[in-house]
């Protein structure tokens, strides 16, 4: 779960203020190896022109986390005394933790443009885990989570009255191994004054998955459904399967009031 809001103090003439904060939790595997995380981020959106074409915004984001496993869903292969599986043996491994808190500290920053309020182009830079915080169950600095660079591009532009095509890449780096995810996508305007449109589109993370998406989007809503098949040759894991995904996005805006104004009427004589 993530929420943003736009702020704009009075003292602002044109910039604005963003705040969010970010949950996540999740559960894998046998042993329910878990991964909690609390994010706060705070950012500055310099506006760069009057009509909105270029947006800039940097910021940071700070948090904290957790990750562990439950160590009594876990076999060893000592514990097994020739015959079958036995509890009661002492499996011979030690573990100091079973669970381990860390600190997170990331930066990042955003440009959009906007040319001939037909072109848009947006490119995302993200620094992750700045001060490569320690991640060890067993009391040392041995294990260190690698520093992490993402980087974002995105361009839409309308291929005719009623349908706009999006492309999207997302390239990341995280000490020796990388990351490269394409998207193409096709967005029909149902009715353009509500923002009524559909997506359908294709990914592929690179030597890894092909990725089905699809979405709905309604005013300032957004959901959608993935689905993700496995083409690494890890089939002894996963046997080409993948799993669906479902996202909601909802922007809250505020009506302006309206104020009504006095004019005199001329008379013409």
């Amino acid at each position: 779960m993530a929420g943003e809001a736009r702020l704009k103090p009075k003292s602002f003439v044109k910039d604005m203020l963003g705040v969010g904060l970010t949950f996540n939790s999740d559960r894998a595997g046998d042993l329910r190896y878990g991964t909690t995380q609390l994010y706060a981020s705070g950012n500055y959106i310099f506006l760069g022109k009057a009509d909105s074409s270029l947006l800039v915004s940097a910021g940071m984001n700070i948090g904290w986390c957790q990750v562990g496993f439950d160590y009594n869903r876990a076999t060893f292969d000592n514990q097994f005394d020739g015959l079958q599986y036995n509890k009661s043996t002492s499996p011979n491994e030690r573990f100091d933790y079973t669970k381990y808190n860390y600190a997170d500290l990331n930066l990042g920053t955003s440009i959009q443009y906007i040319l001939n309020q037909k072109h848009k182009f947006t490119y995302g830079l993200g620094l992750h885990h700045i001060t490569n915080p320690v991640i060890s169950y067993q009391s040392n600095n041995l294990s260190r989570l690698d520093f992490k660079l993402a980087n974002y591009l995105s361009y839409t532009t309308p291929i005719n009255i009623n349908m706009d095509i999006v492309a999207e890449a997302q390239i990341n780096k995280q000490g020796k191994y990388y990351e490269l995810i394409p998207h193409a996508s096709l967005k029909y305007y149902l009715n353009k004054d509500l923002n009524q449109a559909i997506l359908g589109g294709l990914c592929w993370r690179t030597r890894d998955a092909v990725i089905f998406r699809m979405g709905y989007h309604y005013k300032t809503m957004q959901t959608g459904i993935a689905y993700d098949i496995n083409t690494s040759k890890f089939i002894a894991a996963t046997n080409h399967r993948g799993a669906f995904e479902i996202f909601i996005n909802y922007i809250f805006k505020k009506k302006p009031s309206y104020v009504s104004k006095k004019r005199i009427c001329p008379v013409f004589m």
